[in-house]
């Protein structure tokens, strides 16, 4: 039963690194060659500046990414991937509300996004950029219309304690809730 676990959860890595931290990517990189106006103009200081931003929101999306997954691991005990609502891998079964789940509900979405706006950004795609903001839409059109609805279900009251005082993608402190 330890073994068929571990091997679901490398499935469900598995399938999510492939679409996360390669097909994406993929695509934001194939669309930086198709001729458009890029971001910088070419003006080399703007350009300087679009280059340290890219770095910077690469390394916080790979920090964010990774802390998030760890902690959904070992703490969750289960993982991530889910597809058209299905587990690929066993989803959590406690509620992760510590580590970087208490600034954001979805910290390894905002990584992922972070990470997809540095590359469009370091490639000076105004393209790339159009597709990994269209993209970002998307999966919080999608994390609201099934993902929360799991955790409701799996979690209940626990989930929407948590959900009106936690922010959905950016990391924010945690709102203050009235105690009676």
């Amino acid at each position: 039963m330890k073994e068929d676990k571990k091997g679901n959860h490398l499935i469900g890595y598995l399938v999510g690194s492939s679409v996360f931290l390669l097909i994406v990517p993929g695509i934001i990189f194939l669309l930086s060659l198709i001729p458009f106006p890029s971001l910088a103009f070419n003006v080399q200081p703007i350009r300087l500046v679009l280059i340290v931003i890219g770095i910077c929101l690469f390394m916080i999306g790979v920090f964010f990414t990774f802390w998030a997954n760890l902690d959904l691991f070992r703490i969750g005990k289960g993982g991530p991937t889910d597809l058209f609502n299905k587990a690929i891998s066993p989803r959590s079964k406690i509620l992760v509300t510590t580590g970087p789940f208490r600034y954001s509900r979805n910290p390894m979405v905002f990584g992922v996004n972070a990470i997809y706006i540095s590359i469009a950004v370091f490639l000076n795609s105004t393209l790339s950029l159009l597709f990994s903001i269209l993209f970002f839409i998307h999966v919080i059109l999608y994390l609201k219309l099934t993902e929360e609805k799991r955790l409701l279900k799996d979690f209940g009251n626990e989930f929407t304690s948590y959900k009106k005082k936690t922010s959905m993608i950016i990391p924010l402190p945690q709102k203050k809730t009235k105690t009676t």
